[in-house]
């Protein structure tokens, strides 16, 4: 299972190649390799990269099926 890597929630949509949603914090996130790259949604629906330290990030478990 893959989970969000800012609050682990489940609720996650796939929105492109290697581009999901978290319907639980609201937050979309890309997955390249064991790098993920955080994105705010702004109100014009444009993507906001969001820089938070990796102590903050959760590991990620980057094999999708």
């Amino acid at each position: 299972m893959f989970t969000c890597p800012i609050c682990n929630g489940r609720a996650i949509g796939r929105v492109g190649t290697d581009q999901f949603y978290c319907w639980d914090c609201f937050v979309e996130y890309n997955v390249s390799g064991n790098q993920v790259k955080i994105y705010d949604i702004a109100e014009d629906g444009s993507l906001v990269d969001v820089n938070l330290p990796e102590t903050e990030i959760a590991t990620v478990d980057a094999s999708l099926t």
